[in-house]
């Protein structure tokens, strides 16, 4: 098995606690379910947030999804001026036998802008 980096974003509508575990939730569920991927497989997930997002910790809905041995990590993206707003991202490296050509890597909701290059 190789270990492989899988990439998404989601966009939300505010910033609240609900807000935050909803889409980070949505965000997580969507990258294992599109690329078959069970939480034995996952290896650790960088998770970050636009500056305007500080309600709750995204990586928290990750461990009610059960992800609870998981290694996880959040930061903030750097505040590039006219950047979209209100946008949680990930970054997780995953074992599996997918070849890196075959990753589905997901961005939902208005964060779909953000790489228009992929399929959805």
């Amino acid at each position: 098995m190789a270990v492989r980096a899988i990439r998404g974003a989601i966009q939300v509508d505010g910033d609240s606690r609900e807000e935050i575990l909803e889409g980070s939730a949505e965000l997580v569920s969507a990258v294992l379910k599109r690329n078959d991927l069970t939480s034995d497989e996952v290896i650790s997930i960088l998770f970050t947030a636009t500056p305007d997002l500080t309600a709750e910790f995204p990586a928290y809905a990750a461990r009610l999804l059960g992800l609870t041995d998981v290694p996880l990590m959040c930061a903030t993206e750097i505040a590039v001026p006219g950047a979209m707003p209100r946008v949680l991202r990930l970054l997780a490296h995953v074992e599996t036998d997918l070849a890196r050509a075959d990753l589905r890597h997901v961005y939902l909701r208005g964060a779909a802008a953000l790489r228009r290059d992929l399929p959805s």
